[in-house]
């Protein structure tokens, strides 16, 4: 277990309608306490009463955008995971609507250093990592072009 993390301790809440990324959610983040959701309405019935310290989002099949809004009007800072909708679309809505991350589910066994990143650095600073950190993937994702539909999102990231 990992004592120095800034997640140390943190209050993390996980949703998606996988268990098994649930699962593997709550091994890698052994050194907080995750919330562990499912679906739309329980993770709404908790954000009603709770304030977690990071709030991670699957997009697809729990109304993703529509809990990312959520978060957003309580301040919450929120991470969105997914395998199925990635694509520059989605990736640019979520920077709109203020996520502070966007992970592939590919990437779950780095899922400690990229939370590390959202809890310590600005807004911009942290997306222009994950832009780096996640280049390879990206280009391969969306194609070798992919640097100039990023750069184009640079004002959105700006202004949050």
């Amino acid at each position: 277990m990992v004592t120095d993390s800034p997640l140390k301790d943190k209050v993390i809440l996980a949703v998606d309608d996988e268990p098994e990324v649930l699962d593997l959610l709550e091994e890698e983040l052994d050194m907080c306490r995750v919330v562990i959701k499912e679906n739309y309405d329980d993770t709404v019935d908790y954000l009603t009463t709770y304030n977690p310290n990071l709030v991670i989002l699957d997009i697809m099949d729990i109304n993703g955008f529509d809990l990312l809004q959520l978060c957003a009007e309580k301040e919450l800072p929120a991470v969105i995971l997914t395998a199925h909708a990635l694509t520059l679309e989605t990736l640019k809505k979520s920077i709109e609507m203020g996520a502070r991350a966007y992970l592939p589910k590919e990437k779950l066994d780095d899922m400690v250093s990229f939370l590390e990143d959202v809890l310590t650095m600005g807004h911009r600073e942290n997306w222009q990592r994950l832009f780096d950190r996640l280049c390879e993937f990206l280009n391969a994702t969306f194609g070798s072009n992919q640097r100039k539909d990023l750069i184009e999102m640079e004002p959105l990231i700006v202004t949050k």
